[in-house]
């Protein structure tokens, strides 16, 4: 803390403080900072793809000087949204010394602030908070108590100060007095009982708090916000009509409307940076881990109500960079690169983070997270390289009507019994280079690819060619093989 501010109530007021409500304080903040022509990304640092939906609702909402409720599926920044509502908060606050409630020492609001002040005068301590001390969250859950937010009486506290039961001594102050003059946030507020959430009424209407036997109204100034997945309304629970009135503004999040955005924001919350191995990342690859999400919130497998979260894309990616880490260090490498194999062996990141419906639970989560991996994959590798059933592609750089199916000699060199294992044992894969044209197809399509890279490149064409049904690929906890089709078929029906 400054060792300069003021101490006493007599300072304080000598040095031109003056009162105002946490609405006041964050709205003036706010209008600061817009006057300021500060941007969306300053005044929200590490929020993407909100600029122009969300945090323009939320600003109106402190604008107005509203409570309001973040309203998404899972892994849409709510909570972290509600967290950075402390940056429109003044630095430090000066309360009362010796209080629970944070009490405004021009204006107490509780008995024992208001008889320190009596009793002091204008020589009444003052201690000052930072905001980071004037915000409190609580996640709502059925066990949740009106002692827990409002407050009730504690005997033993009655007892040991010899007050009766109905003095103001005698009560246990919840979370939501406690956080007076700051912001208080519930998340997943339909789990909430209904009890309690009547509880709450007088908080966002009138502004006090009513403790059960007593007869103590606390008229305290707290920012109440919420946070809700809009699945909770009819499975979980239900936020009463009351309550739901009260909340002034209802803002609606979402996920990522684009790939740079998802991109941006998983390289920003991934754990990336590896000591002693460099893991080469090919953009192709960055873009099937984002393709992956958006293939889930698409899949009739996944249950679409429940959402699919940005940490999906944040752990598989993760997961990807650790097995091209762990292969490097079982290989004596301090450089490797990425490749498809890798992202197929992070399929735990994924199967943890969807909810899938009776068809879904049918396949098995490990089969369906396959599954989406490879459609991420699938996508990836025809926006990038021709689609196989347009089977007549001409050769870049080839004269009209001398076209040719560009796939041809690399399933037909499959056709003739060869295959390509990709595991862990080596650094490229040993077999992926003798395939037939398929580099040359490669340097056609990505030109500008590293040559490191490459390698990773034909694995991506190798699985594309899988995803359209054109090559088999079998899995075991050596790696995957990839053969021809017709004679993975045959073998089944032999089989």
């Amino acid at each position: 803390m400054t060792g300069n501010l003021p101490k006493t109530v007599l300072e304080l007021a000598q040095s031109g403080w003056r009162s105002r409500s946490v609405r006041d304080e964050v709205r003036d903040n706010l209008v600061a900072s817009l006057k300021q022509g500060t941007s969306e990304s300053e005044r929200w640092p590490g929020v993407l793809g909100y600029e122009k939906t969300v945090i323009p609702q939320i600003e109106n909402a402190i604008l107005s000087r509203h409570d309001f409720i973040l309203l998404g599926l899972r892994g849409q920044a709510k909570t972290r949204l509600l967290r950075m509502l402390t940056r429109l908060l003044d630095e430090e606050l000066p309360v009362l010394e010796g209080t629970e409630l944070n009490d405004d020492p021009f204006a107490p609001v509780s008995g024992k602030g208001r008889r320190i002040v009596a009793e002091l005068g204008e020589e009444a301590p003052i201690r000052w908070i930072r905001r980071e001390d004037r915000y409190r969250e609580k996640l709502a859950t059925p066990d949740v108590t009106i002692a827990d937010l409002l407050g009730d009486i504690d005997p033993i506290k009655a007892a040991s100060r010899r007050v009766t039961l109905d003095d103001e001594d005698a009560l246990h102050f919840g979370l939501v007095p406690r956080t007076n003059r700051g912001i208080f946030a519930i998340n997943e507020l339909p789990d909430l009982s209904p009890r309690i959430q009547v509880g709450l009424l007088n908080i966002l209407e009138e502004r006090d708090v009513q403790l059960r036997g007593h007869p103590v109204r606390l008229p305290l100034d707290v920012l109440v916000v919420f946070s809700a997945n809009p699945e909770d309304y009819t499975n979980r629970g239900a936020i009463i009509t009351p309550l739901r009135d009260r909340i002034a503004s209802q803002i609606l999040t979402h996920y990522p409307a684009s790939m740079e955005i998802a991109r941006q924001i998983t390289e920003q919350e991934a754990y990336l940076a590896r000591e002693g191995v460099a893991v080469d990342m090919p953009e192709f690859l960055a873009e099937a881990v984002e393709e992956t999400a958006f293939q889930a919130r698409q899949s009739d497998l996944v249950d679409q109500t429940s959402g699919v979260s940005v940490r999906l894309t944040v752990a598989l990616r993760e997961n990807l960079v650790s097995n091209a880490e762990r292969r490097a260090l079982r290989l004596g490498l301090t450089d490797v690169v990425a490749r498809v194999s890798d992202l197929f062996a992070a399929e735990s990141a994924v199967t943890g983070k969807i909810e899938l419906v009776f068809e879904g639970e049918r396949e098995g989560s490990e089969a369906v997270a396959q599954r989406i991996l490879g459609q991420g994959v699938g996508a990836v590798f025809l926006r990038h390289f021709p689609a196989p059933y347009d089977t007549k592609k001409r050769r870049k750089g080839t004269e009209p009507g001398t076209e040719e199916d560009v796939y041809k000699p690399i399933v037909d060199w499959f056709a003739a019994g060869n295959r390509v294992v990709v595991d862990d044992e080596s650094e490229p894969p040993a077999q992926i280079l003798e395939v037939p044209t398929l580099v040359a197809l490669v340097h056609q399509h990505l030109p500008s690819l590293p040559e490191a890279q490459v390698p990773a490149a034909c694995e991506l064409v190798l699985e594309g060619l899988h995803q359209a049904s054109l090559l088999s690929k079998d899995r075991s906890h050596d790696g995957a093989t990839y053969g021809d089709m017709l004679q993975r078929m045959f073998a089944g029906f032999e089989d």
